[in-house]
């Protein structure tokens, strides 16, 4: 199936989760979602730039201070457009470089001009002619050390509230873990096995493939090939942007083609190309999968929910095959 096929299927999956989000069903019931965990520097922003397609919020500490829901739309009629909104605000730009100050923008009406964090959720809609459908929630950084001007208890914060996400069963739990360090060590996945010991649920990227020391790649490929740490839903590596290319204004677009050459080039990691376990691009593909496999999970379950008839009317022309 390519692409465009697969977006035909996932689009009409992920617009009615999103819509009974909005109206708040998921304060009654479970709703799927794709929840996005990762230490501190761990590259979780890198990767949800290149998926999104456009610049987020960066810096040292915490970024993430709110939870924020990323709604990828595929469009091929639409150049660029996002909405905005959060609590009674909404926003409609049409700059990509806008992105950022919206979202800073709206992480300090809720979480305050300081370094504290929020649990009220952010709504980023993005359509674009190149985007993924996709719809997740990036949620902060795992830190383990209060910086000046944050509350003693931040770690504890930060972890009760991604928690919240990631308990629901409905969650598909996506951890961000570093080449370069010791998986095994990485609080976010200690997380995810807490709520997910089968690792049935959790899928983890590996980043910063171009970090590890010579004569590592062995270890990596062992990690990638689930025989450490064994999680159901398995394994994918990517390379995103750097700190440098970052600072060389290097654009999304020519980071994504960048990675191609990386894994293609790649003595020891090529291999996983064929395999469908690198890139950006496979990473997307298996996540609108398994996101729309999560929603099909049990459709009668969402048809015993008390919502609109529209909603109820969509639900039923979806698992009977209008769609």
């Amino acid at each position: 199936m390519d692409r465009d096929q697969l977006a035909e299927k996932v689009r009409p999956f992920i617009d009615l989760i999103d819509d009974m989000r909005s109206i708040g069903i998921d304060k009654e019931l479970p709703l799927p979602t794709i929840a996005v965990v990762g230490d501190q520097s761990s590259g979780k922003s890198s990767v949800l730039e290149t998926l999104s397609g456009v610049a987020l919020p960066r810096g040292t500490g915490i970024v993430t201070r709110c939870p924020l829901l990323l709604q990828l739309c595929k469009d091929r009629t639409v150049k660029w457009e996002a909405v905005i909104s959060y609590r009674d605000k909404v926003n409609e730009f049409d700059e990509p470089s806008e992105v950022v100050r919206y979202v800073e923008q709206a992480q300090n009406a809720l979480a305050g001009k300081g370094v504290g964090i929020c649990e009220d959720l952010i709504t980023l809609k993005i359509t674009s002619s190149t985007v993924c459908d996709l719809s997740l929630i990036d949620l902060p950084g795992i830190t383990r050390v209060a910086v000046k001007g944050q509350p003693d208890d931040i770690g504890a914060q930060i972890k009760n509230l991604i928690s919240k996400f990631i308990k629901n069963k409905r969650t598909i739990i996506l951890v961000v873990v570093p080449c370069n360090v010791d998986i095994a060590t990485t609080e976010a996945l200690k997380m995810a096995q807490e709520v997910d010991p089968e690792g049935t649920r959790t899928l983890a990227i590996l980043t910063k493939p171009d970090l590890i020391d010579r004569g590592a790649e062995k270890n990596v490929l062992e990690i990638v090939h689930n025989k450490v740490i064994f999680l159901n839903m398995g394994y994918v590596i990517v390379k995103c942007r750097g700190q440098k290319q970052i600072d060389e204004n290097m654009s999304i677009t020519c980071a994504i083609e960048e990675e191609l050459e990386f894994f293609r080039n790649h003595e020891h990691f090529r291999s996983l190309l064929r395999e469908e376990k690198a890139t950006t691009k496979c990473l997307a593909t298996k996540l609108s999968n398994a996101l729309v496999n999560e929603i099909k999970v049990s459709p009668t379950t969402y048809l015993t929910v008390s919502c609109s008839s529209y909603t109820q009317c969509t639900l039923e022309n979806m698992w009977s095959g209008t769609y």
